[in-house]
């Protein structure tokens, strides 16, 4: 299985090693979380969900860490809600438009885009005590099931996608939120 992640980052203050700096928004903070990580990061979990959507097996999505400022207006914009928000997933597949065969088979089939507000994230790592790491993979981890048709609209479901995202955390080696 193939996975292409985007993570849009401020290339202008990346340097090679360094922590990321996400995003002009004044509110973002720097993620402890290199690009190359990421990618482990969905890999792994994309192997153990084994979406069967791509004929070829190859999946991309896009991943972008931000402040509260732009996710407020995000949320505002999608949600009726103005106010910021740890995660938004806005899942590709949800478009019913018909791609061509040929593209099929050839090219990665874009699951769609994942926000993270880091801001929102460290406020709630340091809430419930464990690392901004491990926060940050329990909401990309949250998003990337949404994208893949997860939803949650009553206790039951919501109860299974949250040991979903528990599992996700275990397979790339952190501790997770319940534990």
């Amino acid at each position: 299985m193939n996975v292409e992640v985007c993570v849009q980052a401020d290339h202008d203050t990346l340097s090679e090693g360094d922590a990321i700096a996400w995003s002009p928004d004044p509110t973002a903070l720097p993620c402890p979380i290199a690009s190359e990580t990421w990618d482990r990061w969905f890999q792994a979990w994309l192997e153990v969900l084994e979406p069967d959507q791509s004929p070829i097996e190859s999946y991309e999505l896009s991943l972008r860490l931000t402040g509260d400022r732009e996710m407020q207006q995000l949320n505002h914009q999608y949600r009726q809600q103005d106010k910021p928000t740890d995660v938004l997933a806005f899942a590709a597949l949800e478009s019913a438009y018909p791609q061509p065969q040929e593209l099929q088979s050839t090219l990665p089939l874009y699951l769609g885009d994942i926000v993270i507000s880091v801001g929102t994230a460290q406020r709630q790592a340091e809430e419930q005590k464990h690392s901004l790491d491990v926060e940050l993979a329990w909401l990309a981890a949250h998003g990337l099931l949404h994208l893949l048709g997860w939803d949650h609209p009553d206790e039951d479901s919501l109860n299974r996608m949250l040991k979903q995202q528990q599992v996700l955390l275990e397979i790339i080696g952190l501790r997770g939120k319940t534990g």
